[in-house]
């Protein structure tokens, strides 16, 4: 997996197609390569490392209007250039670009090379060249081919093929892994991710798992996987293409960060009645009575999705007194759930593309759940499959630690507490204090954000340690992981974060001089006790960050640095603090001399489980 672009059209296809592998860089990959159409020759240029080490190895001149081409995040094989796509069939004239994983790679290729075929990779996607090159040699077309070989395939994919002996049209299909095709002028595109061809067109069609799509000097047509075809809608996606630039920032996690103010404005938007201390959330509309009644809610997310649906978990029970379990999206289907029809599944992800939460999805809907959607991708799958939901307006989120995306997911479930809560028992006053107190939030951000310079003086000291807690309570306890996470994903200094009153039970084993502790300890109502779990980290030589509320009195024999936020509901400061934590991050790694954009191993958007 990671990036695909493809182009058929009337522009010379390699600068299209290397302009679609930059903008999809952020989404993290290991190697790249391109095949453009040369007459009768499919000419395929790979190599490991950045899309810049492949643009010097690409020959000039090249005329071809169609083409194909991938960024690699490695599954089947080391980074190398064998195993990077394109991949082909021995005889050249099939090539393949895939995002996702073959299950049944290795039966097929047994298959395949008793027929006489000739593996050079050790990836799973080479099986899909093979087969196709293996079901043409039985003379059916490309198209045909195809639909063939793709029905044997276990396992998920998105994938554009291109024949030399079928110079006239390229073949996209889809199952599990998100694909869009992108409609221009006698042109088209097809992306793995909008933003590698919004320079060109905001014109796009999203393909459904079990979708092929044909396009050619004739325009495009899309069936399933039975040659059935399918009439599918033109949507115009609402984006800018400044929005998937850096305007003059460092990093793009840096520019995300600065504009959480603005995020929080656009999340809310037209959605809060302060008067009536209501939360106004047109994507429940349909579903508002259905809501009523529920018993029971599971929120379902992974990585800093699933550590905000633990922030939406005290926020639901605590105001809107609904039981709530928080389930990663990679266990949930596993671990044979309990579900009935009053039970909600509310699944949350930036992308919306997710594939263990969209698994989760599926599996609740297989029985009988209501589906919620809280994502920030307008028309990804989960958007689509859930039977309603709240977008988060957080704008494209290109940095891969997301930091924006995860502040309005809980600023979304915040508004999701505030719905509820007053079709239940929540009086008119808690919901206005609320309401008003959210609109709040955007001003208190850009105070903490004014404080950057003292957090990167922070970073600056703390740049060379090997491990670090972070602890918290109460809704303070999932934000010590998502800043553990943090840390650990872009400075890849070992961190890990807890629930501060089971320090005690295990992990204060390894506090000594200096081991940096970042407490969380806002004046609320577990401060006393987060003040005590300070002191038995400070008596055993623990350097303490200590992340608190403005107009605290703290004692400065007991903390080495202090980073002060704004004041608010107790529900809503995981929001303020997590922004801390988030630039502490950012300047550790910046310090070490790193790329925050672009963490090794990792991918923005997981399609794979």
């Amino acid at each position: 997996m990671c990036g695909i672009v493809g182009y058929f059209g009337k522009k010379e296809a390699q600068p299209v197609l290397m302009e679609g592998l930059r903008r999809l860089e952020y989404r993290g990959y290991d190697s790249a390569g391109i095949a453009t159409m040369e007459g009768d020759v499919i000419r395929i240029t790979r190599s490991v490392g950045k899309v810049s080490e492949l643009a010097a190895l690409i020959k000039e001149g090249d005329q071809s209007n169609v083409g194909i081409a991938h960024t690699r995040w490695a599954t089947h094989g080391k980074p190398t250039e064998s195993n990077a796509h394109p991949h082909r069939s021995n005889d050249g004239k099939v090539a393949v670009v895939h995002n996702g994983i073959i299950e049944n790679y290795k039966e097929l290729k047994e298959m395949l090379q008793r027929s006489g075929a000739t593996f050079v990779s050790e990836t799973d996607t080479e099986v899909i060249a093979h087969l196709i090159r293996h079901e043409l040699s039985s003379g059916i077309n490309l198209v045909d081919a195809t639909r063939t070989a793709l029905v044997q395939l276990k396992g998920t994919y998105g994938i554009i093929v291109m024949s030399s002996e079928y110079p006239d049209y390229i073949v996209a299909a889809r199952m599990g892994s998100p694909l869009i095709l992108g409609v221009g002028d006698n042109e088209h595109y097809i992306a793995s991710d909008a933003s590698a061809i919004l320079r060109y067109t905001r014109q796009m069609v999203y393909l459904d798992d079990g979708e092929i799509a044909v396009v050619g000097r004739g325009g495009f047509d899309i069936r399933t996987l039975g040659n059935k075809m399918v009439e599918k809608e033109i949507e115009l996606i609402d984006a800018a293409e400044a929005e998937i630039q850096k305007m003059g920032y460092p990093h793009f996690m840096m520019k995300e960060m600065m504009e959480q103010p603005d995020v929080l404005l656009n999340s809310t938007r037209g959605r809060l009645d302060v008067e009536n201390g209501m939360a106004i959330l047109g994507g429940l509309r349909d579903v508002a009575d259905r809501l009523r009644d529920i018993e029971r809610v599971i929120i379902v997310g992974c990585g800093s999705a699933y550590y905000a649906g633990l922030v939406g978990e005290y926020m639901l029970e605590e105001y809107a007194g609904i039981p709530v379990e928080v389930e990663l999206g990679s266990e949930f289907r596993y671990r044979k759930p309990i579900i009935s029809k009053n039970t909600v599944v509310i699944a949350i992800s930036q992308s919306g593309e997710t594939a263990d939460t969209l698994a989760a999805v599926r599996e609740a809907k297989e029985k009988g759940a209501l589906t919620l959607g809280i994502v920030n991708a307008v028309g990804s799958t989960i958007a689509r499959e859930t039977d309603a939901g709240v977008y988060n307006h957080a704008g494209p989120e290109i940095g891969v630690a997301s930091t924006k995306a995860f502040v309005s997911q809980m600023t979304v479930l915040a508004l999701f507490t505030l719905f509820l809560g007053r079709q239940r028992s929540m009086s008119l006053v808690t919901g206005q204090r609320i309401a008003k107190e959210i609109l709040e939030l955007p001003d208190k951000v850009k105070e903490i954000l004014i404080q950057q310079d003292k957090i990167g003086d922070i970073g600056l000291r703390y740049k060379d340690v090997a491990h670090a807690y972070f602890l918290g309570r109460k809704y303070c306890n999932p934000i010590a992981m998502e800043g553990a996470l943090k840390l650990k994903e872009i400075s890849y200094i070992h961190a890990e974060g807890y629930a501060a009153g089971e320090m005690k039970h295990g992990p204060i084993a390894l506090i000594e001089d200096g081991f940096p502790v970042i407490v969380l300890a806002p004046k609320d109502s577990v401060y006393d006790k987060s003040m005590s779990n300070l002191e038995e980290i400070r008596a055993r030589g623990g350097r303490v960050i200590m992340v608190t509320t403005e107009g605290c009195e703290i004692d400065r024999n007991l903390v080495d640095d202090v980073i002060f936020i704004p004041k608010t509901l107790e529900m809503l400061t995981p929001i303020l603090a997590v922004i801390p934590l988030q630039l502490l991050a950012y300047f550790v790694t910046i310090e070490k001399g790193l790329d925050p954009d672009m963490p090794r191993n990792l991918a923005k958007s997981v399609t794979v489980e």
